[in-house]
């Protein structure tokens, strides 16, 4: 199946602003814990936040508390503890910031409590963005540049504004990694953007991602979609866990995966994909295809929310069995029927 996945047709940002953020400093294992002074060394008074009612996570990253029953029928994904819009997105009250294209510079920075009508480029190591808002209109809502490390995002909505974007009023990435470190991605609420977490190596754990928005981009075709995808040739590991991963898109527009693995810039491996809610595309998992090692799957429910077979024409395309270290198990059907998947041809 041919896609466009690739950042190169990119058209050039305008001069980028110049970053000044009232920031604070943010735990690296509690990013719930009080605030410290900002990356630029001052103390930055914000004001007491608003709670919004959301309940705070206590997994660790990556972490989930508990796994349903092997043959368990699970009826929708907040019925088996699956992440939703409950449970995702910013946790105290937003200040608006309507910041355009915003390429950020400063190493150690930290967003917190922003409502971001732009988007984030990030050219700097250790950045984090927390409990803040997205409203992007251009080809991403954040992206991490080659050579800079250490980007998290957590307790964030990230969306975009449809018909509005460069890619013939399409939008192509919520979070874009474009360099070989790894990335976090946890406890955030992803919406609209046609290939929402796109990355070969990274960390994505407790997020909800659902109405991906189809278009036709600018080569007059539609835009394929997934929740999920990375296009090979990575160095690092991915790891997808404990995420609930929509992709309503029909197949007459452009759907592809729930999870894409696809060999389109290098052999794909060392993929985690665990106990994950995975419904919607043409297939809801491309595996990676006969190359591909290293990819375990395992203990996720497949949902037939948009199709009977979770995908428009099954569960799973492109899975290597013979491998090395490939794994399939304990993965099941909404229903809770087990799925065997049938090897690449």
């Amino acid at each position: 199946m041919s896609r466009r996945i690739g950042l190169s047709s990119l058209a050039g940002p305008l001069v980028a602003a110049l970053l000044a953020v009232l920031g604070v400093a943010c735990s690296g294992t509690d990013p719930s814990a009080d605030p410290s002074p900002s990356a630029t060394g001052k103390p930055t008074a914000t004001g007491k936040p608003t709670a919004t009612g959301k309940p705070t996570a206590t997994a660790g990253a990556g972490g989930a508390s508990g796994h349903p029953a092997a043959g368990t029928a699970c009826a929708s994904p907040s019925a088996c503890g699956f992440p939703d819009a409950r449970t995702t997105g910013p946790r105290t009250a937003l200040k608006p910031h309507k910041t355009g294209y915003l390429a950020v510079r400063t190493n150690g920075l930290v967003i917190r409590g922003w409502d971001i009508t732009g988007s984030l480029d990030i050219y700097a190591n250790d950045v984090t963005v927390i409990d803040t808002k997205i409203t992007s209109d251009g080809w991403w809502g954040i992206n991490l540049r080659p050579g800079y490390h250490g980007l998290r995002v957590l307790h964030s909505t990230i969306t975009a504004v449809p018909g509005k974007g460069p890619d013939n009023g399409g939008v192509d990435y919520a979070v874009s990694n474009m360099g070989t470190s790894s990335i976090e991605v946890g406890w955030c609420d992803v919406s609209v953007f046609g290939d929402a977490l796109s990355m070969g190596q990274g960390d994505l754990h407790d997020n909800y991602v659902h109405d991906i928005v189809p278009f036709v981009n600018q080569g007059g075709e539609w835009q394929h979609t997934n929740a999920v995808i990375s296009g090979g040739g990575n160095t690092g590991r991915l790891i997808i866990r404990h995420n609930t991963l929509l992709n309503p898109t029909g197949l007459e527009q452009g759907a592809s995966g729930s999870i894409g693995l696809f060999a389109d810039t290098g052999v794909v491996r060392n993929v985690t994909v665990d106990h994950n809610w995975i419904a919607g595309g043409a297939y809801a998992l491309y595996g990676g295809d006969k190359g591909a090692t290293g990819i375990e799957v395992t203990d996720n429910v497949f949902s037939t929310q948009y199709h009977p077979a979770s995908g428009g024409y099954g569960v799973v395309a492109h899975w290597n069995a013979g491998g090395t270290g490939n794994v399939w198990r304990n993965n099941r059907m909404s229903d809770g029927r087990p799925i065997q998947p049938e090897p690449s041809s």
